[in-house]
C-alpha cells in the first residue's frame, strides 16, 4: 500500500475537521494534489511550506489562517472570493465544526509529526496590527485609524474613483458602459446631501471625512462651508491639497481632530446646520458609541439634520463578531465595533436625536467592493509595487471577504438620517416625506432620459436630451 500524499493528507485532515471533503483543489510543497481535483472551476489553495501547518497548530482557526496566507506560506489560485463562499456554505450547511475537539487536534499533531512541521511559534507577520493603551482611548484610536488609512495616498487613488470615496456607493442603474463606480459614488454623495437639505450657506460638519469626497461635492455643488474631522494624517494632507486646488480653501476647513475634541458652539446660530459622519461609527466602540451620539447631538442645532451612514453586523447569521473576526480585527481594522442596527438607532436615540429614515444598502455594498477587489486582483503587481506584498494579501482577503460578507446579509450597511428637535419638541421637517429626503438621484437619471415627446405625447420634441 503506497503512502498517502501530502495534499492528500492535508485533505484528510482538513475532511476530519469540517465533516466534508475539503470544496477546494489542494496542492502541498511537494506539488502533489487532492480535494476537488476533478473540478475544473474549483480554486486551487497552495500550501507552499511546512510552516503553514505550523501556525495552524499554534493559532488554530481564521486568525492562524489568516497569517499562513498574508506570510505567503499559503497561497491561491483562481477566484478567492468563490473560495471562501465555498467553505462558508460547507459551515453553514451544519457539517462544518466551529472549533476542533480534543481528538481532532490530536489528529492534526500526529498528521503534522508525520510530515515534519512540528516546530516553534512562527513569528506574526509584520503587517499584523500591535496597539497599545486603554481601549478608544484617543492615542490608541489615532494609531489604529493611522493602521489601515495611512497605508499610502497613492494606493487609495490607485484602488478607489476619481473621488477618493472609501464607502458604500449608490448604484441607481446596473453597472456598465455609461454608469460605473464613479457615478455610483457621485450618486451617494449627492443622496447624503439631500437627505441632509443641504442649501448654500448652510454650515456643514463631517466627521471622519476621509479623503474630502464629500466636503468638496458639498462645497462644489451645494454651496456649503464645510468642517471635516479626521485622525489620518495622510486623510487630511491629501483634503487640504484636494480642496486647495478646487478653490475651495475659503469655504472648506479640514482638522486633524478626535470627535471628542471639536468644541461644542455657545450659541444655537453657531452649532452646524447639518452633520455626516460616513462609515466612522463603526471605529467608535461599543462603550464610547454613547460618547460619539452625544457629542453628534451637542454640535448641531435645533432642526438642524444628522446622517450617519454605518456597517452592522450580528442581527442574523453566524460568524458575527462585532469587530469582523480574527483576520479583520489583526490585520485591517483593529478595534472595529459593529452591532444590528436596532442598537445603534437606540444609542442615537438616547441622545436626544429623533430618527427620521432608515435606509438599507448592503447590496450596493457587493456592488461597491467587486470593482475595488477587480482592480486589486487585475493590477497586482502595481499594487504590489505601492504596498509590498503582505498587504496586497491583507487586502486581496478583505476584499473577497467583504463582498461575500455583505452578499450573503452576514453584514449590513445603513443610512440613517436623524434630527435635533427643538426645546418644544419640533423637528421643523417639511410634511411629506419627499420633501424631507429631497429627490433620488435616480430621477435625475430619468428625466435627463426622457424626452420632451416622452414627457407630453402630444408636444413635438424640439431638441434632442442632453445629459
Amino acid at each position: 500500500m503506497s503512502k498517502p500524499t501530502v495534499a492528500a493528507q492535508l485533505a484528510n485532515l482538513i475532511e476530519g475537521v469540517l465533516g466534508s471533503p475539503p470544496p477546494v483543489r489542494l496542492r502541498a510543497w511537494d506539488a502533489s494534489e487532492a480535494g476537488a481535483v476533478h473540478d475544473p472551476t474549483a480554486p486551487v489553495v497552495i500550501v507552499r511550506r511546512r510552516r503553514a501547518l505550523r501556525r495552524l497548530l499554534w493559532s488554530p482557526g481564521e486568525l492562524g489562517l489568516a497569517r499562513a496566507f498574508v506570510s505567503g506560506d499559503l497561497d491561491f489560485e483562481g477566484d478567492i472570493a468563490d473560495g471562501l463562499s465555498r467553505f462558508w456554505k460547507l459551515a453553514r450547511s451544519g457539517t462544518g465544526s466551529p472549533s476542533m475537539s480534543r481528538a481532532q487536534k490530536i489528529d492534526a499533531l500526529r498528521t503534522a509529526l508525520r510530515l515534519r512541521a512540528i516546530g516553534p511559534k512562527p513569528k506574526p507577520p509584520a503587517s499584523e496590527a500591535v496597539l497599545s493603551g486603554g481601549l478608544h482611548s484617543r492615542r490608541r484610536d489615532r494609531a489604529a485609524i493611522s493602521h489601515h488609512y495611512d497605508l499610502s495616498n497613492e494606493f487609495y487613488g490607485f484602488l478607489l474613483d476619481p473621488q477618493m470615496a472609501y464607502s458604500c456607493g449608490y448604484w441607481t442603474q446596473d453597472a456598465g458602459p455609461d454608469y460605473g463606480l464613479q457615478d455610483a459614488q457621485r450618486d451617494k454623495l449627492d443622496l447624503i446631501c439631500r437627505k441632509l437639505g443641504l442649501k448654500p450657506g448652510m454650515r456643514l460638519l463631517d466627521v471622519g471625512c476621509g479623503w474630502a469626497s464629500l466636503l468638496v461635492h458639498a462645497a462644489q455643488h451645494y454651496g456649503v462651508h464645510a468642517v471635516g474631522v479626521t485622525l489620518s494624517a495622510q486623510q487630511r494632507d491629501h483634503g487640504i491639497e484636494r480642496v486647495r486646488k478646487a478653490g475651495l480653501s475659503d469655504r472648506v476647513e479640514i482638522r486633524l481632530q478626535d470627535y471628542r475634541a471639536i468644541p461644542e458652539q455657545h450659541s444655537p446660530d453657531q452649532a452646524f446646520d447639518a452633520i455626516s459622519s460616513i462609515e466612522m461609527g463603526e471605529h467608535v466602540g461599543q462603550d464610547n458609541y454613547p460618547v460619539y451620539a452625544a457629542q453628534l447631538h451637542k454640535l448641531l442645532r435645533p432642526h438642524g439634520r444628522l446622517l450617519i451612514q454605518q456597517m452592522s453586523r450580528g442581527a442574523v447569521g453566524e460568524n458575527n463578531a462585532p469587530g469582523g473576526g480574527a483576520f479583520m480585527e489583526s490585520y485591517v481594522a483593529p478595534d472595529m465595533y459593529m452591532r444590528p442596527v436596532g442598537e445603534t438607532i437606540g444609542f442615537l436615540e438616547r441622545a436626544g436625536n429623533e430618527v427620521v429614515d432608515v435606509h438599507s444598502l448592503r447590496e450596493h455594498y457587493v456592488w461597491t467592493v467587486r470593482p475595488w477587489l477587480d482592480t486589486l486582483q487585475d493590477n497586482r503587481s502595481e499594487a504590489v509595487r505601492l504596498i509590498g506584498e503582505e498587504q496586497f494579501r491583507i487586502w486581496l482577503l478583505y476584499l473577497a471577504g467583504a463582498a461575500l460578507a455583505f452578499e450573503e446579509n452576514r453584514m449590513g450597511v445603513h443610512q440613517i438620517l436623524m434630527v435635533r428637535p427643538d426645546a418644544q419638541g419640533r423637528s421643523g421637517l417639511p410634511r411629506s416625506r419627499a420633501a424631507t429626503l429631497g429627490a433620488d438621484p435616480a430621477l435625475d437619471r430619468l428625466a435627463a432620459d426622457v424626452t420632451p415627446a416622452e414627457a407630453d405625447p402630444a408636444r413635438e420634441p424640439e431638441s434632442a436630451p442632453t445629459r
